[in-house]
């Protein structure tokens, strides 16, 4: 018989249903009371009226694009927050800026429910390689393996020969991560003679995993899972064995609305996804538009997976609803190559051009400038990596060569 993490994943969905609808009128009784922004923009609606999926889609979104602004009016947080900051336990910052909170409550992100479908089990050791610096994704692992009882090495990004050291030395069964980065530390081990040959299971996030990268991970006995969720919402849907999609959690409400509107779309057909957080008090966020493209997969809704699990499922990440992309797992605004340009007021014109096949990203700034002496190079390349926390090349091109179609950032990579 299939495990599953609790008794929430194999309950009946009229049964969920009614508990979803049911949370989602506490919750939005709670953010009118606690949180100014939703005061405001929930000032007309009554929570006990919200018994029907048509009902919240009548709610306003809140789109992920829109809290750099309004976190710069009210900081830190927008006035979303429902905590006050003394009530917070961190205050993280991701590339936008965007400011996202953490609060006490044990696995604050629900990452354990997606740790455990990928078979992360009590005793185990994590080697976690996301970053703890600034942005939360340490943090959310680390809270999710330890609610499972697992301890964890907090290894971060970057010293890779000290990477594939410790994880001779330490011999670690799982490991948290973006795809790309477990495939380069099994490449090193390899070149170094000390092979990772502990690691038998992955969460991974951040980037695409395409069936060929999957493909060499099974080849090197490592069984490896995705994770969906954000720095802002934790846990939206996670990967399982024998699974059709992504079993959406069950601390959240998913909607697939119109990209850039709120009119939910018919089962099956590609949307916006648009989650409401169900349960957490301090970052109580309600029809919060996430930029991302899925769709739910037809027939999910009345059918249980073939794990077990009965909640709906998504067809996966099937891309963005604007220009924003994740380069090394992490994302790239167009804001920021905005903010790059107004730095040097040399460029006429750019746009900023990701390449390469998944786990090789490469970022390069193509520039119509009026000069283009190495020193401006120098200088255009030191600002990306200010702004964008990354490193990527400048190219200088003919003037006009440009599309002129409004574009700041094309996504050109392969995911083959």
């Amino acid at each position: 018989m299939p495990e599953h993490f609790d008794s929430l994943e194999t309950r009946a969905p009229e049964v969920r249903e009614q508990a979803l609808l049911a949370a989602l009128s506490r919750q939005v009784a709670h953010a009118r009371a606690n949180a100014p922004y939703f005061a405001d923009i929930l000032r007309d609606v009554d929570p006990s009226a919200l018994t029907s999926r048509e009902a919240l889609a009548a709610l306003p979104v809140t789109r992920k694009s829109e809290l750099t602004a309004r976190q710069h009016a009210v900081p830190p947080l927008g006035g979303l927050n429902a905590t006050p900051l003394g009530g917070l336990k961190h205050i993280f910052q991701s590339p936008g800026p965007i400011h996202e909170p953490d609060g006490h409550d044990a696995d604050w992100w629900r990452i354990a429910r997606a740790m455990f479908a990928a078979g992360f089990r009590s005793g185990d050791l994590v080697y976690n390689t996301f970053s703890y610096h600034f942005t939360p994704a340490g943090m959310m692992m680390e809270t999710g393996a330890h609610r499972l009882g697992c301890c964890v090495f907090p290894a971060g990004v970057g010293q890779t020969e000290s990477q594939v050291q410790a994880l001779a030395s330490l011999r670690p069964a799982a490991y948290a991560g973006t795809p790309s980065f477990l495939k380069l530390l099994l490449e090193r081990g390899a070149e170094m003679g000390t092979p990772c040959t502990s690691l038998a299971k992955a969460l991974v996030s951040g980037e695409a995993l395409p069936p060929s990268l999957r493909a060499w991970f099974l080849e090197r006995g490592v069984h490896v899972h995705q994770m969906y969720g954000t720095a802002d919402l934790g846990l939206i849907a996670y990967e399982t064995d024998g699974g059709d999609g992504w079993v959406v959690d069950e601390g959240v409400l998913v909607e697939i609305v119109e990209p850039g509107g709120s009119r939910p779309m018919p089962e099956g057909e590609t949307g916006e996804v648009v989650v409401t957080v169900l349960g957490n008090g301090d970052y109580p966020l309600i029809r919060f538009g996430t930029g991302d493209l899925s769709a739910i997969v037809a027939g999910s809704s009345h059918r249980a997976s073939p794990c077990g699990r009965t909640n709906v499922r998504l067809k996966g990440w099937l891309g963005r609803a604007d220009q924003t992309t994740k380069v090394k797992g992490m994302f790239v605004h167009p804001g920021q190559v905005a903010d790059v340009l107004r730095r040097h007021p040399e460029i006429r014109a750019a746009r900023l051009v990701v390449t390469g096949a998944v786990g090789a990203d490469v970022m390069t700034l193509h520039c119509e400038a009026t000069s283009e002496d190495e020193g401006l190079k120098r200088a255009i390349a030191e600002s990306l990596r200010e702004v964008m926390r990354l490193r990527g090349d400048v190219l200088f091109v003919p003037a006009g060569s440009l599309p002129q179609d409004g574009k700041l950032i094309e996504d050109a990579r392969r995911y083959d």
